[in-house]
């Protein structure tokens, strides 16, 4: 039981040495006097970047006591099994900033350096970026 390896997603338990079944629940239950993190890292409920897997963890839990999930297709969950999903949502900060964000960056192919310039649409309330000329060495329309 686990989500495809992927850039944003879980590992699966077999690849990353996850606790499952009896085991998990044995050790779960051997560690239950500690904090919730600390079962799911002594489980082996870890992503590559040290984040605890609390969501693989619990599912991992459900599954050894019987119980099963219907896959996130036939759940019609939009987004469910692919990790953090960008939300095409931002808010202006404190300091009047407003991020984008790597997610929207990366899905637009720009790349650090480019440069643009910024043309506002009062009438639609929306912004625009506007590539320059031989910005980072490149002319996008």
């Amino acid at each position: 039981m686990g989500a495809q390896k992927g850039p944003a997603n879980e590992e699966s338990p077999a690849s990353a040495g996850m606790l499952e079944g009896q085991a998990l629940l044995e050790r779960a239950r051997a560690l239950s006097n500690r904090p919730e993190d600390q079962i799911a890292r002594a489980c082996g409920y870890v992503g590559p970047s040290g984040r605890v897997l609390k969501k693989s963890f619990y599912r991992a839990l459900v599954a050894a006591k019987g119980y099963t999930f219907p896959s996130s297709v036939a759940s019609g969950t939009p987004g469910a099994g692919k990790g953090r999903q960008a939300e095409f949502r931002t808010r202006v900060h404190g300091n009047g900033n407003l991020l984008i964000g790597q997610a929207y960056t990366r899905r637009m192919g720009l790349e650090p350096g480019q440069e643009f310039r910024i043309e506002i649409h009062k009438e639609t309330g929306s912004i625009w970026l506007l590539p320059l000329e031989g910005s980072n060495g490149d002319s996008r329309p």
